[in-house]
């Protein structure tokens, strides 16, 4: 099975990216209209600083925040962990799983190329993951 690599999957990927000071509320709004459950927060463009999550969201919901007024540099995620476009997607999958994330950007020096998800990888990618979870089980 050819391992493919995450520049090869966000190649043609326009990810959503907003500044800092958008709000939550601009940024549940593009989530929801682009159909996605993160959004990017970059400065100069593409440089990543921090990222939002549909789990953010929830989490400002229940701690009161104002969603029209508190920007996302207040409440996002900085310095998320990231892939570059070289690593592999086993390796990538073993990250979402073992770091119980749903979204690692994708970038290449501090620039955004582009977010995975489970979603992004095909079932024998999967398949494999689950295999090798399982035999290491096995061996516990």
């Amino acid at each position: 099975m050819h391992d493919r690599t995450m520049g090869e999957i966000v190649r043609d990927q326009k990810p959503l990216m907003m500044g800092p000071e958008a709000s939550i509320a601009e940024a549940c709004a593009a989530m929801y209209g682009r159909r996605v459950g993160a959004v990017l927060v970059v400065e100069d463009r593409d440089r990543l600083i921090g990222i939002f999550t549909g789990r953010d969201a929830v989490r400002c919901l229940a701690e009161g925040c104002d969603a029209t007024h508190t920007p996302l540099r207040r409440v996002m995620t900085r310095d998320p962990v990231t892939l570059t476009p070289e690593q592999d997607a086993m390796g990538a999958l073993r990250l979402l799983s073992d770091g119980g994330f749903r979204h690692l950007p994708v970038c290449q020096e501090g620039r955004v190329r582009g977010i995975v998800s489970r979603y992004d990888f095909r079932a024998r990618e999967h398949l494999h993951l689950d295999e090798e979870t399982k035999f290491f089980e096995i061996l516990r």
